[in-house]
C-alpha cells in the first residue's frame, strides 16, 4: 500500500527529493526494486524516473547500475558560473517587480534563518528557500524553469558550504544584501550582490575541496 504522504507524488519527484536532501548521495547506487519498497510504488514508474533522471544527468552508469552523479572540478566551475549569472538576473527582476509582501518574505526569511546557525543542514535548506523565494519574485516563469534545473544540479555537490567554519553568519549578511538592494528597487545593486554571495560560496566550496584532497 502506497505511503499517504507520498500519494500525491510522482516516483520521479520522490527519487528527485531524496537525491536533493542527501538521502542518496553522489556515488550511491539506485535500484529498481529497492525504491519501489521505500516510496510504496511500483517498479515501472521507478525505472521510468531512473531513465528521466539519467536523461538528464543526474544519475549516471556504473556498469549496469545506475548511480547518482558527481560533478567534477571542472563541471561545479561551470555550474557556479551559470548559477551566478542567472542569480543576478533574477535579484534584478525582483528588485523591480517584487511586491512589498514578497520583500516582507524575505526579510523574514533572513531573520529567522540567524536561529539555524550551527546547524548547516537546516541552514543549507532555509538557503535553498531563501534562493527560491528570490527566483519567484523575478516574476519570469522562463528563469524560474533554468534556475530549477541549475539548483537541481547542485543537489550533485557532496557538501553544503555552509558547513565551512564562519560561512553560515557570512552568507547570512550577504543574504541581508541582497533583500536590502531588492527592497530599494536597486537592479544594478542586487544583481552585484548576488553574484558576490554566489563567488564566495564558490570559493568557500574550493577550499573545503582542497582540504579534502590535503587530507586524504
Amino acid at each position: 500500500m502506497q505511503d499517504p504522504k507520498h500519494a500525491q507524488k510522482d516516483a520521479y519527484q520522490l527519487i528527485l527529493e531524496a537525491i536533493d536532501s542527501h538521502i542518496y548521495k553522489p556515488g550511491d547506487r539506485l535500484v529498481e526494486s529497492d525504491l519501489a519498497d521505500r516510496f510504496g510504488v511500483s517498479r515501472t514508474p521507478i525505472r521510468e524516473a531512473l531513465q528521466r533522471l539519467e536523461t538528464q544527468s543526474l544519475l549516471t552508469r556504473d556498469g549496469r547500475s545506475l548511480i547518482v552523479a558527481s560533478l567534477d572540478h571542472t563541471q561545479m566551475a561551470e555550474l557556479y558560473v551559470v548559477r551566478g549569472e542567472l542569480e543576478g538576473l533574477a535579484a534584478r527582476l525582483a528588485a523591480r517587480h517584487a511586491t512589498p509582501e514578497e520583500i516582507r518574505v524575505l526579510k523574514d526569511m533572513v531573520q529567522a534563518d540567524r536561529k539555524l546557525l550551527g546547524d548547516p543542514s537546516a541552514l543549507s535548506r532555509a538557503n535553498k528557500r531563501f534562493h527560491k523565494q528570490i527566483h519567484l519574485a523575478s516574476h519570469n516563469r522562463f528563469l524560474v524553469q533554468q534556475l530549477d534545473l541549475v539548483h537541481r544540479s547542485m543537489a550533485l555537490l557532496a557538501t553544503t558550504s555552509l558547513a565551512a567554519e564562519g560561512r553560515g553568519d557570512d552568507a547570512l549578511a550577504e543574504h541581508d544584501a541582497i533583500v536590502e538592494a531588492i527592497a530599494a528597487g536597486d537592479g544594478d545593486a542586487a544583481d552585484k550582490a548576488l553574484r558576490e554571495h554566489i563567488s564566495k560560496a564558490f570559493v568557500t566550496r574550493l577550499k573545503l575541496d582542497a582540504a579534502k584532497v590535503e587530507n586524504s
